[in-house]
């Protein structure tokens, strides 16, 4: 009897349980304790609540009251904030949350693929970086690597004091930009990091983005062809057939002395790829999408080298779709334009790589606000991952305190090409030197540029300093010069890409 009247009440007590689980206001993971709220504008904050329920969120001496929608969404938008100390977010519905140890102060993304994702215990000085990492004040969040075939709504992460506990795992250069503006601003800063390495662009794009641009569709069918295709049962039977395949011969080289064939591996389920297009905005960029921020940092690109006319539309594209899911208007979105790699070839010529480097130059001029970092001297002709992000990030902070703290003092970047004059068989080149004279580090020659005849075949070129802003080509190969491959670069190192050239001045 006592055991009938026990099922006879769980039902209620489960409903109860129910009742209850909804009515709790909750947060997404990117407002837990220690977070960064971004200074001087508008900033929004949202969850879920019951259906018309009321809830209130209050931050220092601001109070907003909104009502849940009819999905349980709610949002408020706090007004601009100014530095301060350290306060408490309180969100009050049918239940409290507070967030607590909660600065003001400056917040920027930190994206793109390895060299991005590459952590500072795998960047230059990892013992000493990690030791000097005390910095309270400067606030991490690390989005975990997952994908997903539709926009998410939350993610498993949470805000992380700077500490040298913590900083090893941590993007290297998102660390190393976010603490040079800590330092040289001296305000509260935030780093979002995420990043997935081996990732092209295309998966960090809104679906609406790529499904409106219709030289992209190909692409993204390629993609859902793919996935129509795919069948779990059959990869699986196809794996094991070519397992036992494997073992046997395996089993025939060992008993030859013969070297043994590589292990084959399981198809891999496109449904869920980190190459798949949106796969990894949906899971690692809708999440944080209105989160406020002062801007982007992004390093990628090597997986999309071999496609840098596609680029030229898909950089741009993927800038404007995580502006439309910000929107906060056209943010600062700076790049890094990828590092030399490869040995140094005896004559210049064509080379992936260069072509990208082209197609981010390109990006910066097709939409506002966006800028990239020249690193062709910081590369390594054997590794396609620099480990010195230290003066990477030190090159996009150039651009973000100039740009967006109007530091006065500050050199934006290197030199960037403007325009040329051909005379005879001499070419001037004419640089934006950003405030200061052309030099040559170390008084070292200037290499790494080239010029062409008609003929279109290009040749090393004697370059020389005339000027503050100039710099003269001459080559005995080439007595009228028609073209100029345009090193975005530091003068005085040669590019190790095979093709030195990023910006290609031609003349008719």
């Amino acid at each position: 009897m006592h055991f009938a009247r026990c099922l006879l009440g769980l039902p209620l007590v489960l409903a109860s349980l129910t009742a209850t689980a909804l009515a709790d206001v909750t947060l997404p993971a990117v407002f837990t304790d220690h977070m960064v709220l971004q200074r001087d504008q508008p900033v929004p904050v949202w969850g879920w609540a019951d259906p018309n329920e009321e809830v209130t969120v209050s931050f220092r001496d601001q109070s907003k009251t909104t009502t849940a929608d009819v999905n349980g969404n709610w949002s408020v938008k706090l007004d601009a904030l100014s530095l301060g100390e350290p306060g408490t977010l309180r969100v009050q519905g049918n239940n409290e949350l507070t967030r607590s140890d909660v600065l003001v102060g400056e917040v920027w993304v930190c994206s793109g693929q390895s060299n991005m994702q590459w952590s500072v215990a795998a960047a230059l000085d990892p013992d000493l970086e990690a030791a000097s990492a005390n910095l309270p004040n400067l606030r991490l969040f690390k989005t975990p690597m997952v994908t997903a075939e539709t926009p998410q709504q939350d993610v498993d992460a949470e805000w992380r004091v700077c500490t040298p506990d913590f900083v090893p795992e941590f993007s290297a250069v998102g660390y190393f930009y976010g603490r040079n503006l800590h330092q040289i601003l001296d305000v509260p800063v935030g780093m979002i990091q995420t990043a997935w390495g081996g990732t092209p662009a295309e998966a960090w794009t809104s679906p609406e983005a790529l499904a409106r641009t219709d030289s992209l569709t190909p692409l993204v069918e390629a993609w859902d062809a793919r996935v129509e295709s795919y069948n779990p049962e059959t990869a699986e039977l196809d794996y094991q057939s070519a397992l036992a395949d494997w073992e046997k011969k395996v089993a025939e080289a060992n008993a030859a002395g013969e070297q043994a064939p590589r292990k084959p591996r399981k198809l891999a389920d496109p449904r869920t790829s980190s190459h798949r297009p949106s796969n990894l905005y949906n899971a690692m960029v809708a999440p944080l999408a209105g989160y406020a921020i002062r801007g982007a940092i992004w390093y990628q690109g090597e997986s999309n080298a071999g496609r840098a006319y596609q680029y030229r539309t898909l950089m741009p594209l993927m800038i404007q779709s995580w502006r439309e899911a910000w929107k906060q208007g056209e943010f600062s979105f700076y790049q890094v334009q990828l590092a030399n790699f490869r040995p140094i070839t005896d004559q210049p010529g064509d080379g992936a790589l260069a072509e990208l480097r082209e197609a981010q130059m390109i990006a910066t001029e097709a939409i506002p606000n966006v800028g990239a970092a020249c690193i062709t001297d910081l590369g390594a002709a054997l590794d396609i991952h620099p480990k010195d992000k230290q003066n990477v990030a030190k090159r996009l902070a150039r651009l973000a305190l100039v740009n967006d703290y109007g530091m006065s003092g500050v050199v934006k970047q290197g030199p960037t090409y403007r325009s040329i004059d051909i005379q005879d068989n001499k070419v001037t080149v004419h640089f934006e030197t950003y405030g200061q004279d052309l030099v040559s580090y170390y008084r070292e020659p200037l290499t790494g540029f080239a010029i062409a005849g008609d003929d279109k075949q290009w040749h090393w070129a004697e370059a020389t300093i005339t000027g503050p802003d100039s710099v003269e080509l001459t080559c005995p190969d080439v007595a009228m010069p028609v073209a100029v491959p345009v090193p975005q670069r530091r003068l005085g190192r040669r590019d190790h890409q095979q093709r030195c050239a990023v910006t290609v001045a031609r003349v008719s």
